[in-house]
């Protein structure tokens, strides 16, 4: 190569984009929670880069909505799709649930050794205070214009018929969530060995075909692609008063959030 041609030419990029906290709107504000909204203009601007090699997700997250999960996801691949490039996940405390969805995302999935992997079901937890508030002598009162309107009402005791109808609305999500796994992954996994809801630790998830190998974003990629690759944060941009007050009300309420979710792997 010319002389003049080696000091201009400039290096392959690869944008690296933080998927990091519970899934869903979280914050008084709307600050904290991975959303379609607030990731799609990171997302736009990672792929549509000058001179990208691959985009990079580094993924730490417990899950949270699907919906989003499933719209994060989407618009990766829809992006990857239109602008031909690759997409590789890496997972760091814990890719779980949705966030193991968005993992999915990605034409390959790394992890650290110590990372948490798969969780691939659908949970709905609350508690029922029936007999509770009638010892209180508390009378609960609610009225409403539809019959199934006041379903798995906390206060009430479980009607069998509630139980049923919440049942299938999972099963239906647990289905998409298997169907875009077994899309994504391949022959790579058996589904009935690893859509239970169990979650694992990174060896193991590789041995299952969950992920493709244990190794870290900076040398896996200057492996691939050299040295002279340069690594590009996009970061999002959080709302003026989740910024504002991230020390105050948004923090104490993501901090809360964050242990619940973050809470059932013990991290």
């Amino acid at each position: 190569m010319i002389w003049w041609k080696r000091i201009f030419k400039r290096p392959w990029i690869v944008p690296v984009v933080r998927l990091d906290g519970v899934i869903g709107s979280s914050g008084q504000f709307g600050g904290g929670g991975l959303t379609d909204s607030n990731l799609a203009p990171v997302l736009e601007k990672a792929f549509e880069m000058p001179r990208v090699k691959a985009v990079a997700l580094v993924i730490n997250s417990p899950g949270g909505s699907p919906t989003q999960s499933s719209l994060i996801a989407a618009r990766i691949k829809r992006l990857a799709k239109e602008n031909k490039v690759q997409v590789i996940a890496f997972c760091e405390d814990v890719a779980a649930s949705g966030g193991y969805w968005l993992a999915c995302s990605a034409d390959e999935i790394f992890a650290d050794e110590n990372s948490i992997i798969g969780s691939i079901g659908v949970i709905s937890a609350s508690f029922g205070f029936h007999e509770f508030i009638n010892r209180q002598g508390i009378e609960r009162r609610v009225y409403t214009a539809g019959e199934d309107k006041s379903v798995l009402d906390p206060f009430r005791p479980e009607k069998k018929g509630d139980i049923e109808k919440i049942k299938k609305i999972q099963s239906a999500i647990h289905a998409n969530f298997k169907g875009y796994v077994e899309e994504s992954r391949g022959t790579k996994i058996d589904t009935k060995l690893v859509c239970n809801g169990e979650f694992w630790d990174a060896r193991k998830a590789f041995d299952l075909g969950l992920i493709d190998g244990i190794d870290h974003l900076e040398p896996l990629l200057k492996m691939r692609f050299g040295d002279k690759i340069e690594f590009k944060v996009v970061s999002r941009k959080k709302p003026l008063f989740a910024r504002l007050s991230k020390s105050m009300i948004n923090s104490i309420h993501g901090a809360v959030i964050n242990k619940l979710y973050f809470g059932r792997f013990n991290l």
